[in-house]
C-alpha cells in the first residue's frame, strides 16, 4: 500500500521570487519576517519542523539547521503566472498556467455586476478591492438595511460576497455564488467566487467558518484525476475539493479550522486505503496572513509543529508525507494579499533518505511528477519528478 500525503501551509511562504517586483511583493518573506519578529519570543521554535530539515532549505538561514535532519528538502519556484490559491494548488497537482487569471484593481466592470445583479434580483454594493474584515466594517451596516449583498475583490483573482446570515442565509449566499460563477467565464474567468458569510452587529461584525469557495474547473487533468481514474483513492481535507471544483477527488470532508483539518488527516491516515490525500490548511492565510496578524500566524505555526509528531506517527511504513505552500502571504508588510515567494519542501516517510537537499526547483508541479512516479500513476502532467534522489 503507497500512499502520498500532502500538506498545504496555506500561505507559508519563504521568500520572495526572483520576479516578485512585478506583482509589487519586494521584501516578502512570510516565514522569515515571522521569524525575525518572534525572535525574542521563546514559545517560537519550530523544533519538530526543524528536525525534519527546515533550516536546510536554500534561503531559509533564520530557522536553526539541524545535525542529522530527519526528511528530504528542498524550495519550490511557482512557474505559472500569479500568486493565488488556485494557480499554487493547481500547479502542486501538475498543471502550470502560462497567463494569470484576471484580476480587478479597480472593481469589476458594468458587463459583470449588471449580470450578477439581474441573476439574484436584487443590487449589490461595494465592488472595489478590500480587506475582507475592513469592507464587512465599512458596509455591515448599509448591507442590513438595505439587503443587498457585498461585493469585493482584491489583488488576487476573485470574486467575493459578503453577507450576513442573518440577512442573507447561507444557502442562499451561496446559490448567489453559484450564479455568479457561471457569470464569471471566459474573459472574466476569475479563479475562485468565495462566500464570505458573517455576524455580529455594527462595530463586532465577524465572518463565519461557513466560508465557500466556487472554483472554476482545472483547465487540463491533474496527478488526482489520473490517481482517480487507475483505481486509487484521492481524499481531500479542507478547501481542496472546492479548489479542484470536485474534480479528481474520491473522498472529501470540509472543515472548520487547522485544528479539525489536522484531526481529519491524521484520522485518514490511520485507515488503510492506497493513494493520495491532500490537506490544506487555511488558517495561516485566512485568520493571520490577511489579517497582518503576525504574532497570530507564528502561533498558529507552533501549533502545526507541535502536532506534527502526531501526524508522522501515524504514518504507515509506505507513506511519504510531503509538506508545503500555495503562495506566500507576508503579515509584517503593508499589504494584505498574498505575495510571490518560494514556497519549502519538506519529505519525509521510511521510504525517504534522510537529509538529501534538492535546492531549489523549477516548478510546484515537480510534486505531481513524484508523487505519479512513487504511485505508479500514468499521468501527462507537468513537473519533473525528484522521486529517483530521495528514495531509499
Amino acid at each position: 500500500m503507497k500512499r502520498a500525503i500532502i500538506v498545504v501551509l496555506d500561505s507559508l511562504g519563504i521568500g520572495e521570487l526572483p520576479d516578485a517586483g512585478i506583482y509589487g511583493d519586494i521584501g516578502s518573506n512570510t516565514l522569515g519576517n515571522i521569524a525575525a519578529a518572534m525572535k525574542n519570543q521563546p514559545w517560537f521554535k519550530l523544533e519538530n519542523l526543524k528536525s525534519l530539515g527546515l533550516g536546510h532549505i536554500e534561503g531559509v538561514d533564520y530557522i536553526e539547521k539541524t545535525k542529522n535532519p530527519l526528511a528530504s528538502m528542498g524550495r519550490l519556484a511557482e512557474l505559472s503566472k500569479g500568486k493565488d490559491t488556485t494557480t499554487g494548488h493547481w500547479e502542486i497537482a501538475g498543471i502550470v498556467l502560462d497567463s494569470a487569471f484576471p484580476t480587478y484593481p479597480e472593481g469589476f466592470p458594468d458587463e459583470v455586476i449588471n449580470a450578477f445583479e439581474k441573476a439574484i434580483g436584487r443590487k449589490c454594493i461595494g465592488n472595489y478591492p478590500a480587506s475582507g474584515t475592513a469592507i464587512i466594517e465599512e458596509l455591515g451596516e448599509e448591507h442590513i438595511k438595505t439587503g443587498y449583498p457585498i461585493v469585493y475583490t482584491s489583488a488576487d483573482s476573485v470574486f467575493q460576497i459578503a453577507a450576513h446570515e442573518d440577512i442573507i442565509p447561507v444557502e442562499q449566499l451561496y446559490e448567489m455564488c453559484e450564479k455568479a460563477r457561471s457569470i464569471l467565464s471566459g474573459k472574466h474567468g476569475v479563479g475562485r467566487v468565495i462566500a464570505r458569510p458573517f455576524e455580529g452587529q455594527p462595530g463586532s461584525f465577524r465572518r463565519t467558518e461557513r466560508r465557500r469557495d466556487f472554483s472554476l474547473k482545472p483547465v487540463r487533468k491533474t496527478v488526482l484525476d489520473y490517481t482517480k481514474e487507475q483505481g486509487l483513492e484521492v481524499r481531500a481535507v479542507g478547501k481542496i475539493e472546492d479548489i479542484f471544483a470536485g474534480q479528481g477527488i474520491t473522498h472529501a470532508v470540509h472543515i472548520q479550522g487547522n485544528t479539525e483539518g489536522i484531526d481529519r488527516t491524521i484520522e485518514w491516515i490511520k485507515e488503510d486505503f492506497s493513494g493520495i490525500l491532500f490537506t490544506n490548511l487555511v488558517d495561516f492565510d485566512m485568520l493571520y496572513g490577511h489579517r497582518n496578524d503576525a504574532e497570530g500566524y507564528a502561533r498558529a505555526i507552533e501549533d502545526f509543529d507541535r502536532r506534527l509528531p502526531e501526524i508522522t506517527g501515524a504514518m504507515k511504513d509506505g507513506d511519504i508525507l510531503i509538506i508545503t505552500a500555495d503562495h506566500g502571504c507576508d503579515p509584517t508588510t503593508e499589504s494584505t494579499d498574498h505575495s510571490r515567494e518560494y514556497v519549502p519542501l519538506l519529505i519525509y516517510g521510511k521510504p525517504v533518505k534522510k537529509g538529501v537537499n534538492l535546492h531549489t526547483r523549477d516548478s510546484f508541479s515537480d510534486i505531481a511528477a513524484s508523487i505519479a512516479e512513487y504511485l505508479g500513476v500514468e499521468a501527462q502532467i507537468e513537473g519533473k519528478s525528484f522521486l529517483k534522489g530521495i528514495l531509499i
